[in-house]
């Protein structure tokens, strides 16, 4: 049997745990060209949280009734004449918030667990990993000696941005919540320096961490972070939009930057990123990344927890902030 987690409604405001169902149902045979996998872990990201809703985005939305959509990573078990796959292999794809996948090998590609764990493929390897290095080198235009903000520094996707920064020569700075995730950030990952969003003033600590201000901010998180980090702007800085984690679950309208004349002051750029725009050149990508990984110059922390069932209390630590770099749930 396999059980799956369906949406159920569209949330409003932060989902609760009637936004999803469990059902289980009989694991259909594969047809023909098609594979059955079984999933052993799955990815947990805020852009989630954007699925749901109904209203134009870079993907379409969850239908209600559908297997809420989710990155997935599992071991081929059956393969009915599939021209690329064949049993044992390990798939990442979009298999979604169940414990069995059929598919035609659409949007899934294979990978090798026998050199790194299942999980790095959903976070370091996967699409945290491939938004962090586009995101920073493609969009942010990244060079030795820029100074780099990041917020949600201590996430999956900042912790990355922030080690590609001073791998490329960059002086980096990240916005954390908590000292625990602040002390991460410099003591394990090398950043410079980091700001306890917290129980700092934002806009002291940004004059006391930056003071010459940013020539690359990269965010994650919006809202008034975002608002502080634009009036540290220099000449021609380039703002990232990644994510905007602080406004998803917003019952009233999104809150805006007031302080977004910086951008024309300082003749600066601020452009959205979606990741989904780089897939032709993700080999390239994680090849780098993962020799960077072998060369113990770059790390990752996955939070693992386990169990279909625990879905709904894991999914909501995105928001709560009550985690670590990658969040993943492991099926078996």
């Amino acid at each position: 049997m396999n059980k799956q987690l369906l949406l159920n409604k569209r949330p409003e405001g932060l989902p609760d745990e009637d936004t999803w169902k469990y059902v289980t149902k009989p694991i259909p045979e594969p047809k023909e060209g098609e594979v059955l996998i079984q999933h052993h872990y799955i990815s947990l990201d805020p852009a989630m949280r954007g699925w749901m809703m109904d209203r134009k985005t870079y993907i379409p939305p969850v239908e209600i009734g559908e297997v809420m959509r989710a990155g997935a990573i599992g071991k081929v078990l059956k393969s009915n004449n599939h021209p690329t796959f064949k049993v044992g292999d390990c798939i990442v794809s979009w298999g979604g918030v169940q414990e069995y996948e059929i598919t035609n090998g659409e949007n899934c590609y294979k990978v090798d667990d026998s050199i790194v764990p299942m999980p790095k493929y959903l976070g370091a390897l996967g699409m945290p990993g491939m938004t962090a290095y586009f995101g920073i080198l493609e969009v942010g235009k990244i060079k030795e000696g820029d100074i780099v903000l990041v917020s949600g520094a201590a996430g999956a996707v900042g912790s990355l941005v922030g080690q590609i920064a001073k791998l490329k020569g960059c002086t980096v700075i990240g916005i954390a919540g908590g000292k625990h995730k602040c002390d991460y950030l410099i003591n394990e990952l090398g950043f410079d320096a980091a700001i306890d969003y917290k129980t700092e003033n934002l806009y002291e600590a940004l004059n006391d961490k930056c003071p010459k201000g940013i020539d690359v901010y990269f965010d994650n998180v919006g809202g008034d972070i975002l608002n502080a980090a634009l009036s540290k702007l220099r000449l021609n800085a380039r703002v990232v939009i990644c994510g905007a984690i602080s406004q998803y679950n917003n019952k009233k309208d999104i809150i805006g930057p007031s302080n977004y004349l910086s951008l024309l002051v300082n003749r600066a750029t601020m452009q959205g990123m979606v990741v989904l725009d780089y897939t032709e050149n993700y080999h390239k990508a994680a090849q780098e990344m993962g020799m960077w990984m072998m060369q113990g110059k770059l790390s990752s922390k996955e939070d693992i927890y386990e169990g279909i069932n625990t879905f709904y209390e894991t999914f909501l630590r995105l928001f709560s902030g009550d985690k670590m770099g990658k969040l993943i749930l492991k099926v078996i």
